[in-house]
C-alpha cells in the first residue's frame, strides 16, 4: 500500500523520481525511490516523514494506521479526465476517503452506505426516457416537485460521499467508487470542481447522480451523457412546478423574471433558459433571442451568482464529514490536534469550531 501511495502522489505532484530526491534534499537517492514504489523496500519513518512533505500529503495517507485498506479509485470512463487529472484526484479523494472512514472508525460507525432509489440500474432505450426517470427517482425518494434547497446534503443523506476540490477547468466532475478490503462494498464518491460556480456545481451533481442509477449500456457514450444532462435538469427543475411558475407557453421572457426562477430553482440561468426550451414553454426562435438579448453571455458568464467569488466552494459543500469531526471531538474520542489532522485546518480553528464565539462575561453582565 505505501508502495501506490508513493507513486499516486508523485504523480500528482508532477515530480519525477530525481525531482522527488531533489525536493528531499537528496535524502534518499532517485533508485530508492523508485524502490519504495515497487514495493521492493519500506522507507524509515524519517524518510517517510520527508517524503509526506516533499508531497504535501500526510504521513496518514502514505502509511495507513487505522488498518483501513484502500485498493484504488475506478473512475466513470466516460469522464473526460486525462492520466494526470486522475493520479491528482486520485490521490486527494484516497487522503480524504481514508480520514473520512478513519472518524466513522473512531465513532464505531459503518459507513454511510449508498441508498439507490432502484434495486438495479435503468435501462434507457432513448435520451428522453431520462425526464421520467428523474420523475422516477424523485418519487421513490418522497422529494415531491419542490425545488431541491441543498443537493450535497441531499446526496450525502443517501450515502454518496461528495468531495469538492480543484479539478482541470474542462472537468465539471464525476463519479468513481473507491474499492475496499475484500467483502465491504465500494465507496461510491462525486467528486465536483470547487471553481465552478454554486449553480453548476448543482446541476454537476444532479448529472453524476444520473450516472448512478443509469445502466452503463443502455446508450452510446454521447448520447448517455445527454441523458445524464437531461436528467439533471427535469431532477432540478421538475416540469410540472416549473409550468405553474412560468405557464405552459411564453412569446417573451424578462430578466428580473428569469433571475427570480434561476435563484429558485438554484441552477444556472442557461441551464434555465434550456428547460424551458426542453419543456416546449418556449420554441427554438424565442430561445435564440433571449441568447441574443436579456442572457447574452449566459453560457459563459453566470448572471448574479448565488455565491461570491471569494467564497467559492462554501455553500452547500458537504457537511458530514466535518460534523462527525467535531462529534468525536465534543465527546473526547479524538483531541484537538487528531481533529486538526483529519480536518486538516489549523488548530486554533478547529477549537473555535469547538467552543463557538467567546462572549465578554464582564460586559454580558452589564
Amino acid at each position: 500500500m505505501i508502495a501506490d501511495r508513493i507513486l499516486l502522489a508523485r504523480r500528482k505532484a508532477g515530480f519525477s523520481l530525481r525531482d522527488l530526491a531533489a525536493k528531499m534534499d537528496n535524502r534518499v537517492t532517485a533508485q530508492a525511490i523508485g524502490k519504495y514504489e515497487r514495493g521492493e523496500d519500506i522507507p524509515s519513518s524519517g524518510v517517510l516523514i520527508a517524503l509526506a512533505k516533499a508531497l504535501e500529503v500526510s504521513v496518514t495517507y502514505l502509511m495507513d494506521t487505522q488498518g483501513l485498506v484502500l485498493s484504488g479509485v475506478e473512475f466513470r470512463t466516460k469522464a473526460n479526465t486525462t492520466s494526470a487529472d486522475r493520479a491528482t484526484v486520485e490521490t486527494e479523494v484516497l487522503e480524504w476517503i481514508e480520514r473520512y472512514l478513519q472518524i466513522e472508525h473512531i465513532l464505531d460507525l459503518d459507513s454511510a452506505e449508498w441508498k439507490p432509489p432502484f434495486a438495479t440500474l435503468k435501462k434507457l432505450q432513448r435520451i428522453e426516457d431520462s425526464e421520467g426517470l428523474a420523475r422516477e427517482v424523485r418519487s421513490k425518494w418522497m422529494l415531491g416537485t419542490d425545488p431541491i434547497p441543498n443537493m450535497t446534503e441531499l446526496l450525502e443523506e443517501k450515502g454518496l460521499k461528495v468531495l469538492i476540490v480543484d479539478l482541470p477547468d474542462r472537468v465539471s466532475g464525476f463519479t468513481c467508487i473507491v474499492a475496499r478490503e475484500e467483502g465491504s462494498p465500494g465507496l461510491p464518491v462525486i467528486v465536483v470542481n470547487r471553481q465552478f460556480s454554486l449553480e453548476r456545481r448543482r446541476l454537476t451533481l444532479a448529472h453524476e447522480l444520473a450516472h448512478r442509477v443509469i445502466d452503463p449500456t443502455s446508450l452510446p457514450d454521447k448520447e448517455e451523457e445527454k441523458a445524464a444532462n437531461l436528467f439533471a435538469g427535469a431532477f432540478l427543475m421538475p416540469q410540472e412546478h416549473l409550468l405553474r411558475e412560468v405557464g405552459k407557453q411564453r412569446n417573451a421572457l424578462g430578466y428580473k423574471e428569469l433571475i427570480a426562477l434561476k435563484r429558485l430553482y438554484r441552477v444556472s440561468g442557461a441551464a434555465l433558459l434550456m428547460r424551458l426550451k426542453q419543456i416546449g414553454v418556449i420554441n427554438e426562435s424565442i430561445l435564440t433571442y433571449a441568447f441574443q438579448t436579456i442572457a447574452r453571455g449566459w453560457r459563459t458568464h453566470e448572471p448574479e451568482e448565488l455565491e461570491e467569488e471569494k467564497i467559492r466552494g462554501e455553500r452547500e459543500r458537504p457537511r458530514r464529514f466535518e460534523r462527525l469531526c467535531y462529534r468525536a471531538l465534543a465527546e473526547n474520542f479524538v483531541s484537538l490536534s487528531k481533529a486538526a489532522e483529519l480536518l486538516r485546518i489549523p488548530l486554533p480553528k478547529v477549537e473555535a469550531g469547538l467552543k463557538g464565539p467567546q462572549i465578554d462575561h464582564a460586559d454580558h453582565h452589564q
